[in-house]
Parts: structure tokens; sequence; C-alpha cells
């Protein structure tokens, strides 16, 4: 689903990982953890096409990496599911229609079936009630709950995480693990990067370790 192989990442001729490696398998739940400025977010953005390899060879959901043109990344972005930090919901724009802009961005034309599933998504994450309400109406656990919906919208086989509980309190943060959780049972791939690891340890899965433009990964502690 994910391969790096003896990857370089660069931003403006800074190396932030230098020849790494990474494998990741279909339903797989793998969590990236290291401290802030170690390179936890450039890595997401380059496995969602918004930071390009410097060198390398690197796939994801069959995808080519190396050779990804502008006009195939939301081609990509149809295939994953992305959750940010800080939500990145549009502030003028109802919940219902936040979620059927994404459907309609990406190609749905009849209303009955984006409407059928922005329902069923809103659904899958307990804010159906808040689907006419304003990002700025809700909670921002019930904010992240609404942007997991949206990652949900196309059938990702994949979603990209980074730091999704950064800006939630504690009890918040466990009930957004526990969606997550729940997605991830049902089949689906998730890369998480966080902080928090408390809920590594209450969630177990892969662990990998950004350090001194390194990846290595975590054995836990039995």
């Amino acid at each position: 689903m994910v391969s790096l192989d003896n990857v370089t990442i660069e931003n403006e001729n800074n190396i932030i990982f230098s020849n790494i490696n990474l494998n990741v398998k279909s339903g797989e739940l793998l969590f990236l953890i290291g401290k802030t400025g170690s390179g936890k977010s450039s890595l997401l953005k380059v496995l969602y096409g918004d930071l390009p390899l410097s060198s390398g060879q690197g796939s994801i959901l069959g995808f080519d990496l190396n050779q990804l043109k502008d006009r195939q990344i939301p081609k990509l972005r149809r295939k994953l599911g992305v959750v940010f930090q800080d939500f990145k919901l549009l502030p003028d724009r109802t919940i219902y229609n936040n979620l059927s802009f994404v459907l309609k961005a990406t190609g749905w034309k009849e209303k009955n079936k984006i409407k059928k599933r922005v329902i069923e998504v809103l659904d899958m994450v307990n804010v159906i009630s808040n689907h006419n309400k304003y990002p700025f109406e809700l909670s921002g656990g019930e904010q992240q709950r609404v942007a997991i919906a949206r990652a949900l919208l196309n059938y990702p086989e994949l979603i990209i995480a980074d730091e999704p509980t950064g800006n939630l309190d504690p009890d918040t943060s466990h009930e957004i693990m526990q969606l997550f959780s729940k997605l991830h049972q049902g089949g689906i791939t998730l890369i998480m990067a966080t902080h928090d690891y408390n809920m590594i340890v209450k969630f177990p899965g892969k662990i990998y370790q950004c350090n001194q433009s390194k990846l290595n990964e975590v054995v836990a502690k039995k």
C-alpha cells in the first residue's frame, strides 16, 4: 500500500530525512512519533502528494511518487483521506455543505447520491444532528469528527492523520482515537503522526520514530 525505498526528503535545501525505508501493508495501523520539527508532517506531505521526493523510490496506492504529476494528485486524494490537526473546515459553509462540496469537487454529480453519502459518513462519526450548523458552532471534538467524516467520503483505502488530537483535551482525544480504532477494525489502513504517547499505548500499532533525519521502527515493550 505504501513503499519508500532509500528515500531522501528535502525542504528548501534542508535535509528532513535521509535514505529512509517504510512499508505499510493493507490493514495496518502505523504511528509516526518524534519531537516537533522532526519531520512527521513532511513525511505525510510526501505521501499525499504535497511534497516531492528528493531521491529514492516511493509509491502509494499504486501511484509512483517519483513520477506523480499535478493532474494526478486529485486522483490520488480520492483514494485516501487526510485529517489535519486544525480541522481545515470551510468556515462559511454548513457542515453538510463542507462535505457536499468535497464530493462535487471529486466528481460526484447526482444530488441524491451526494446527500446519501454525506448523511452516511456523518452518521458514522456520530455528528449527524449537527449537519446544518457551521464549524464555529461545534466543539473541537465535533469539528474533528466532521473532518474524519470528510476523509471517509470517497471510501478511502488509507487514512493519513497529522496530529489529529493535537488541539483536543485528553477526554476528547480518547474519543477521537476510539473512532479511529473503530475505522481501523473495519479494514481501513491508518498512518498517524502523534506526540500523544498515552494514546499509542492504548491503541497499539506499529511505531516509527522520526529523529535526526532517520526513521526507525520502535519495538514496544510488553
